[in-house]
């Protein structure tokens, strides 16, 4: 079983980031939200590929599934005001 924080630490270490969150009860199927700048300009499909990059090959092996949600600041400032 692997640890949400190993995951989150990895994320922060490896890609600057405003905000990151990881959950997971069971080990091996994780969700998170990511807040980068490095988002910008990006597809959501490149911004969870940037995400992904981070825990290499982790990936597909100890962590068999991360779903993400990826802001960048500013849609992350925005989504914040409906909450």
């Amino acid at each position: 079983m692997f640890p949400a924080s190993e995951i989150k630490r990895m994320i922060e270490a490896g890609l600057p980031c405003e905000f990151v969150a990881i959950e997971g009860d069971d080990g091996v199927h994780f969700t998170g939200i990511v807040v980068s700048g490095e988002f910008e300009g990006k597809m959501r499909v490149r911004q969870h590929q940037a995400v992904y990059s981070t825990l290499g090959k982790l990936m597909g092996n100890e962590i068999h599934a991360l779903q993400l949600t990826t802001y960048t600041p500013a849609q992350w400032e925005e989504f914040q005001k409906t909450l």
